[in-house]
């Protein structure tokens, strides 16, 4: 049976070749989620009698019941009173994106560091360049999801193991379960953050409002004062803090994941996909986007994880211009028919409420910055930042119109030499390849309601660039949110027709629902 399936393999080569060199799509809209069944968002129902069978069920059905909000199906054996709506939500997301050089990660590389913040986050949007190397095999050939798997592994780890609890904790300043919250108080508390050091503080006014400021400076202090109690921030305490996948998608090197607490996840529907090619002979994917698109309490988001053009020579920016623009103008998102019975669910990029873009955008320092060496050793870096290519462009206009972007103060990210916190232009020994620094790993954003927080870098070491994190507080508005109300189906089904007159509105032609005792047609 191996042996069938090593020789299928192979036979499957020069089709998978095939279809990207002709751009033909292959399981394009298809992404791996913690709770995702062939790219719809479902739970797996089991009955004590069905022994090896299941039925998969859509998001649209619960156990035992169906219930209708205005959110989506959601599950409830009774039927209790529906909770009350609140004005507004404000989670907090953690951004963070990283080329890795081609290189696979090795079991215990310490991926804490990148992803620490200020605040806990609810969301975590996690994208990486170069998973794999950007060879002939893996741009031309069959898909190596290895490296993917193991990063995937990793993140899970560091966002739920026990040290990171013991972590959290500490920022908590001593929270304990017995002095844990109830839910109504953890609601009132969900603005608050843990204590900041001063620095951190003073580095935060200018992205924060005023009132916000005040607010959490007060907290700072109050928090420091021997014997008071800390707050606890949205999930109580950090043993309740758990995260699941609720998508990912690779395409060659480029690799793109959306993590959300267990909790919040129930809120997400429409998760979909899309990727564009933009490398070889303008679209194959060693360059290019990988996109997830989600909605979150109705509000739409997009996150967009790029790879564009390399090269510092003159005129590479406006390839780098023109990958965005294709990136734009191709990125689709698919409806299905059961998609046109609910709400609008945006096709492109722009269409959506909330837009993250990060990746390695590779826009390099432009000519004519002659001391760059003196500059980097008296961490200049708002003078280096007048040569940066992507400001030059945005403000002229010819990329990113619109879009936003937050201070740096952190030093280039690109490029570094192997194990090193040096670069490679300050080193004549070295045998690679003399690049000019610069910060080619960016985080942009378009859209209301998106502040962002904290703007910085990680110091690890595992390849030639730094990688990049962003915390944003993002405000939900649900003051026009519906009051939900619920509609119930019979427990039981006891025939086709019964179940096509009770929520026949519900059955799709997609879904198809595997009921013991019944046959599909």
């Amino acid at each position: 049976m191996r042996t069938d399936m090593r020789k299928n393999s192979k036979s499957s080569w020069p089709k998978v070749i095939a279809r990207k060199w002709l751009n033909i799509p292959s399981g394009a809209e298809e992404f791996q989620s913690d709770y995702a069944v062939n790219g719809e968002t479902g739970d797996r129902r089991k009955s004590c009698c069905d022994q090896d069978y299941h039925s998969i069920v859509p998001g649209n059905f619960s156990e035992g019941w169906l219930t209708e909000t205005a959110g989506g199906i959601k599950p409830s054996k009774s039927m209790p009173e529906p909770p009350p709506v609140t004005d507004s939500l404000n989670p907090r997301m953690f951004v963070g994106t990283w080329n890795v050089g081609g290189k696979s990660p090795h079991e215990g590389l310490n991926i804490r560091d990148w992803l620490s913040s200020p605040a806990p986050a609810d969301i975590y949007v996690l994208g990486f360049q170069e998973i794999v190397p950007l060879n002939a095999g893996n741009v031309l050939g069959a898909e190596d999801n290895g490296p993917a798997a193991k990063w995937l592994s990793l993140i899970r780890e560091a966002l739920n193991s026990d040290q990171s609890d013991k972590e959290l904790a500490r920022c908590y300043s001593g929270a304990t379960e017995e002095s844990s919250p109830s839910s109504l108080q953890l609601e009132q508390q969900a603005s608050l953050k843990p204590r900041t050091s001063f620095t951190d503080l003073l580095s935060m006014e200018d992205e924060l409002g005023e009132e916000d400021f005040e607010r959490l400076l007060n907290l700072n202090t109050n928090s420091s004062e021997e014997g008071s109690p800390s707050p606890t921030y949205m999930s109580g305490s950090p043993a309740r803090q758990r995260f699941c996948l609720a998508a990912s998608k690779q395409m060659v090197g480029l690799f793109l994941c959306v993590w959300v607490r267990t909790d919040l996840y129930k809120h997400i529907s429409n998760l979909k996909v899309s990727c564009v090619g933009c490398g070889i002979m303008g679209y194959l994917g060693n360059k290019g986007s990988v996109s997830i698109s989600m909605t979150l309490h109705q509000k739409t988001f997009c996150f967009v994880c790029t790879h564009l053009t390399s090269g510092e020579k003159e005129g590479d920016e406006i390839r780098r211009n023109s990958d965005v623009a294709e990136i734009l103008k191709r990125t689709k998102f698919s409806r299905s028919f059961r998609d046109l019975r609910q709400p609008f669910h945006p096709e492109n990029i722009l269409d959506h409420d909330k837009v993250i873009w990060l990746g390695d955008l590779n826009y390099r320092l432009a000519p004519g910055c002659v001391d760059t060496h003196e500059l980097l050793k008296k961490n200049n870096w708002q003078v280096l930042l007048e040569k940066d290519q992507l400001r030059i462009e945005q403000r002229a206009g010819r990329v990113f119109s619109g879009w936003e972007e937050g201070r740096i103060y952190f030093a280039p990210t690109y490029k570094y030499l192997a194990d090193s916190d040096d670069y490679v232009v300050q080193t004549s020994n070295s045998k690679e390849k003399r690049r000019i620094p610069a910060w080619c790993d960016r985080i942009l954003w378009k859209g209301e309601g998106l502040k962002q927080v904290w703007y910085s870098r990680g110091e690890c070491r595992f390849s030639d660039h730094r990688p990049v994190y962003s915390l944003f507080s993002v405000h939900i508005n649900l003051v026009n949110k519906l009051i939900p109300t619920a509609i119930s189906c019979p427990p039981r089904f006891s025939s086709k027709s019964a179940l096509s007159s009770a929520c026949g509105a519900k059955v799709q032609a997609e879904e198809l629902l595997v009921i013991p005792g019944h046959k599909a047609t």
